[in-house]
């Protein structure tokens, strides 16, 4: 099938670059058990030589000694799986390695692949993602990702901004791609199905760039503003969760997340109230019409709506519900639901402006920007000449205890330390 045939100690070089991204992987047997199902060894040894900047052909041959003839349909492979992103630029295509999160273990479960046992890696990502990776995922000072509103329920008193805005995301953006939604497709694997009837295909949304290298690749499909406008509106009848990136312009995706399948939602189940950037709303509750008939429970996706806490009722009768305002996003996913006007969006004073674009570069104010760059490799420079890192959401760089096991012993995820970022060099600016 293709998959790793080395040892465990062989992986370890493919482990330490990927860890050289802001967000790494911690170090585990089923860290090195999952990458060894998704990378050949030959594909892992190229991974591995890999610069933190994007390459042309020419530069992968000399990084990895291996000719041109021989390297460039690995790379069409990789890039076929979602290992490796291609970005055709000026008559020349660079190459740039996927981070695993978000990146090469999302891509995975992006398309209906037969070359894998999806069955298994399916249960190794949810068992990592939960015992060794959520910390590194979600722990972040900046978060990787952000809450979107649903507008229509925002106070009339209220403003905010388009990169707050679902539908202004996607009319700024113009066209997208959608697609299979990985943690829905990952539970399939497992025998499960979102309980609020969600879709596993046409729900994920891409954008720019990302939409067309994933189109490109097969793991989405181009859609009209108009068609992306109705996933978003089918989003919304389903009571959906809206998250994009966590910078302030031309966002990469909107996920659309449930409360039993999605890896982001589950996140803050598990405690990381603050790892998804918060829409600076909270739900409430009125008391005075809130009947407890327990209807906006399931609506919730982060499980923040229950039994007021701290209040003394004399009868089952005069019980009410309340939201956690600690865990809420304030997405407003459950305020339709109530067919008493309980629940509303107010302001919850914990608005935070997202950081800069990543990708942007200095030539941004006069409205370009480089056509190919993505948001995921962050670490990444814009072929500008600008660092793509800068003031993205990845800024904040890795936990101080991240820590990954290479051959030497244990190291700093980052080797230039805690929220610190290499300022690797682009050479556009020089072509």
């Amino acid at each position: 099938m293709g998959h790793h045939l080395g040892t465990k100690d062989s992986l370890i070089p493919l482990i330490d670059r990927l860890n050289k991204y802001p967000i790494g992987l911690v170090d585990s047997d089923k860290l090195r058990e999952i990458l060894g199902l998704l990378f050949d060894e030959q594909e892992a040894f190229i991974a591995s030589r890999f610069p933190l900047e994007e390459a042309t052909l020419e530069e992968l041959v000399r990084a990895t000694g291996l000719a041109s003839e021989t390297l460039l349909p690995l790379l069409e492979t990789m890039a076929d799986k979602g290992l490796v992103m291609d970005m055709p630029y000026a008559g020349t295509t660079y190459y740039l390695l996927m981070p695993g999160l978000i990146g090469f273990f999302e891509f995975t479960f992006m398309k209906r692949r037969t070359d894998l046992p999806m069955e298994r890696v399916a249960t190794l990502m949810r068992e990592y993602l939960q015992e060794s990776q959520a910390k590194e995922f979600f722990g972040s000072e900046t978060q990787l990702t952000r809450t979107l509103a649903y507008e229509e329920h925002i106070p009339v008193s209220s403003e905010i901004a388009t990169y707050e805005q679902a539908r202004e995301l996607i009319r700024r953006a113009g066209m997208g791609a959608v697609g299979l939604c990985y943690c829905r497709h990952k539970k399939e694997h497992q025998g499960k199905t979102c309980a609020k009837g969600a879709p596993v295909e046409g729900i994920c949304i891409s954008l720019g760039s990302a939409a067309r290298f994933l189109a490109r690749r097969g793991f989405a499909e181009l859609k009209t503003e108009e068609e992306l406008l109705e996933v978003i509106d089918r989003a919304r009848e389903l009571r959906l969760t809206h998250v994009t990136d966590n910078i302030r312009e031309q966002p990469s995706f909107i996920c659309n997340c449930c409360r039993c399948c999605c890896e982001l939602m589950a996140g803050v189940q598990m405690g990381y109230h603050d790892g998804i950037a918060k829409t600076g709303f909270t739900a409430i509750i009125n008391p005075e019409d809130c009947d407890y008939c327990g209807t906006c429970f399931p609506t919730c996706n982060v499980k923040a709506i229950g039994l007021a806490k701290g209040e003394t009722f004399a009868s089952p009768q005069d019980r009410f519900a309340a939201v956690t305002a600690a865990v809420c996003l304030g997405c407003g996913a459950c305020v339709s639901a109530c067919t008493k006007g309980a629940l509303s969006l107010v302001p919850a004073g914990n608005r935070r402006q997202p950081p800069g674009a990543s990708g942007t570069c200095s030539c941004a104010s006069s409205g370009r920007r480089a056509a190919w760059a993505p948001s995921w490799p962050a670490a990444s420079r814009s072929r500008c000449g600008a660092p793509s890192w800068a003031g993205s959401s990845r800024a904040a760089g890795p936990p101080p205890e991240a820590r990954s096991q290479s051959a030497t012993g244990w190291v700093r995820r980052n080797a230039h330390g805690p929220g610190s970022l290499h300022p690797i060099g682009s050479r556009l600016s020089a072509r």
